[in-house]
């Protein structure tokens, strides 16, 4: 191979520079190629075209380029987590000069809270050579110019252009969808050092679907192959590899539901969840109070998260997945269907006195209730009743019966912890306690309390089985396979009494006729339930807000032809038909008639300051004008 001589002496010398695969050491002579290299002598390389291809990869870097990722929709194509463009600032500790402080300057130029300058400050101390230190993102394109322009003075920081993730409807769908966030060390280590994830402002699912969907939404990256010089600094950009955006996933969730539901809450603690009695899709994942997820995905501040923390509501908890309670007199109708599978005459009448005795315990009722049947005891809810039937009937029966239309069961669905709760019996108790089954724990169970604890989905999932009549399976995917529920092994005649029963509740003289729908030819059938958290004389109702029993409800609508059926939950809200009720009338409401439900909704909000969005909107400010001090000026 000829070449003239300056052009050989180059090419070997980048060779040698490049490929740091032999060294010159003062006069001796070292052997490539098979050839002889003298100290002034000319230079010949056999294996030339080899070492100009070491040397090219190492002047030609690959930069990952990350994929966009892909939205989350729900069951109409309306947003619910998406891209939007953003500005981002970033330090790359390898970069910085040992007596050049950019951390005050970056403070002043893009009014960072004291918290945020003490987090930067802290992970640069723990960075690590791979991970680049996050400054702020989302910044403005004012700020973001104020940086570009002073990069010169600036080692070390780094302002880029890309996309962040956004979610619309913020704390109202927190906990179905989680959140986003940059890769720690451990998830980093986990996907072999993967360095996609290291790329400044790249996030992966952290909490909620963002987590479980993770292989579905991330996508495939590109590539950004550039030329630069041994000091890295960019020469030219060559061919670039495209990236692939990560998938759509549709939910069955209905986001208009999903908002009114979470605005209904107002400032009460509890969940809700609403599905479709037709297919088992899960119309509303509810869980209130929550976080701000688009806050989350930033990178939350000490103080944001110590007042998240220290809240007595729990905004951090997942309630309608992770929350267990006792069911209260919501298990009733379940009851109502196993007593009647094991014969019991639903005329068989029992006197309410006010309370039962069962050994050398005296068990209250909430009122003298007189004689019942019953449909009457499903109506009025008498525990009377229910306390006499669960003595005479097969506990192992009923509670089996109870755990068939869903409480204490556990769902296949893609929500990363699942607390499924408990439906005693005789062999679970004998198993857990060591102890066998006594009347007062049929007592206990047949209303819903004792060892009882179900989640917000049970609730709903109870109701939806009752009135589909099928066995169905809740979803929150639109994909995937749809087969046809199997219908419930009870007898269609007991079914339609329970029906009945629960109806009444609601639209004759039972515990929620105050909840009736405001809708002409729509009847909605329900059961109210109030959980004791404490003992009854410990037990408040208008004082202490911890001490307050819960409230449930639980629906389903038309009443005749079953559509949706609801399942809700308030802490500490006292009587199931003072609060839980109204909530799941007004988020059923909406299901048929939106103007109307929204009209409703109007003089509640203006009662408690805003909607959603503008209370959470003054939360944030202030928890901004908290943490946020004068920086020091540079």
């Amino acid at each position: 191979m000829k070449m003239d001589s300056a052009r050989r002496f180059t090419s070997v010398h980048q060779s040698l520079t490049f490929s740091r695969r032999m060294m010159l050491l003062g006069g001796a002579q070292v052997a490539v190629g098979g050839l002889l290299i003298g100290r002034m002598g000319w230079l010949s390389v056999a294996q030339n075209e080899k070492y100009q291809l070491l040397s090219e990869s190492n002047r030609v870097q690959l930069i990952p380029v990350p994929p966009r990722r892909g939205w989350i929709i729900d069951r109409k194509g309306k947003p619910i987590a998406i891209n939007r463009s953003s500005f981002r600032v970033d330090i790359i500790p390898q970069q910085l000069e040992k007596d050049r402080d950019v951390v005050p300057e970056l403070a002043r130029l893009l009014a960072l809270a004291e918290d945020d300058v003490d987090r930067v400050r802290r992970e640069l101390s723990e960075s690590r050579g791979f991970q680049p230190v996050q400054v702020a993102e989302n910044v403005t394109y004012d700020q973001y110019a104020a940086v570009t322009v002073r990069l010169p003075e600036l080692p070390g920081v780094q302002a880029t252009r890309g996309f962040s993730r956004y979610y619309p409807d913020g704390p109202a769908v927190a906990h179905l969808v989680g959140y986003v966030g940059t890769a720690n060390a451990k998830e980093y280590e986990a996907e072999d050092k993967n360095p996609l994830l290291i790329i400044p402002g790249f996030k992966i699912g952290k909490q909620g679907l963002e987590k479980t969907l993770e292989p579905h939404l991330r996508g495939t990256p590109g590539g950004q192959r550039v030329e630069v010089t041994a000091r890295g600094k960019l020469v030219k950009e060559l061919d670039p590899k495209p990236d692939r955006s990560g998938q759509t996933v549709q939910l069955t969730i209905d986001q208009g539901l999903q908002q009114y539901a979470a605005r209904r809450m107002g400032d009460q603690s509890g969940a809700l969840v609403a599905m479709d009695v037709a297919t088992g899709d899960m119309l509303a994942f509810v869980s209130m109070p929550a976080f701000d997820p688009n806050s989350f995905s930033e990178g939350i501040g000490r103080t944001e998260w110590k007042m998240l923390s220290e809240d007595d509501h729990i905004p951090l908890l997942n309630k309608v997945a992770q929350g267990l309670y006792p069911s209260g007199s919501t298990i009733k109708p379940a009851m109502a269907l196993a007593f009647l599978k094991q014969g019991v005459d639903p005329k068989r009448r029992v006197h309410c006195a006010g309370g039962y005795q069962i050994g050398n315990r005296y068990f209250r009722c909430d009122a003298v209730h007189g004689s019942m049947d019953m449909r009457s005891a499903v109506e009025r809810s008498c525990n009377t009743y229910f306390w006499a039937t669960g003595l005479i009937t097969d506990p192992g029966q009923t509670t089996e019966m109870v755990q068939y239309l869903g409480y204490g069961q556990e769902f296949d669905l893609p929500i990363p912890t699942q607390r499924y709760g408990t439906m005693p019996n005789p062999k679970w108790l004998r198993k857990k306690y060591d102890r066998e089954w006594q009347g007062y724990d049929s007592a206990n169970t047949s209303i819903g309390q004792g060892y009882v604890l179900v989640n917000p989905m049970q609730l709903a999932v109870m109701p939806a089985r009752l009135a589909a009549g099928k066995l169905l399976q809740p979803r929150l995917l639109m994909a995937g396979d749809r087969k046809p529920p199997p219908a419930l092994d009870v007898d269609p005649e007991h079914l339609a009494f329970v029906r009945d029963a629960m109806s009444a509740v609601v639209n004759e003289h039972g515990t929620a006729v105050g909840s009736k729908l405001p809708l002409d030819g729509v009847l909605m059938a329900g059961k109210t339930g109030t959980a004791q958290v404490f003992r009854l004389g410990e037990r408040g109702h208008q004082s202490n807000w911890a001490l307050r029993d819960h409230a449930l409800f639980i629906a389903f609508a038309p009443a005749d032809k079953p559509r949706y059926a609801i399942g809700c939950i308030i802490e500490h809200g006292g009587f199931g038909a003072s609060t839980a009720a109204p909530v799941v009338r007004d988020s059923m409401t909406y299901l048929f008639d939106q103007q109307k439900a929204l009209q409703a909704l109007a003089p509640l909000e203006e009662q408690w300051g805003g909607t959603l969005a503008e209370r959470n909107a003054r939360r944030m400010a202030a928890i901004k004008a908290a943490a946020t001090s004068v920086p020091p000026t540079a």
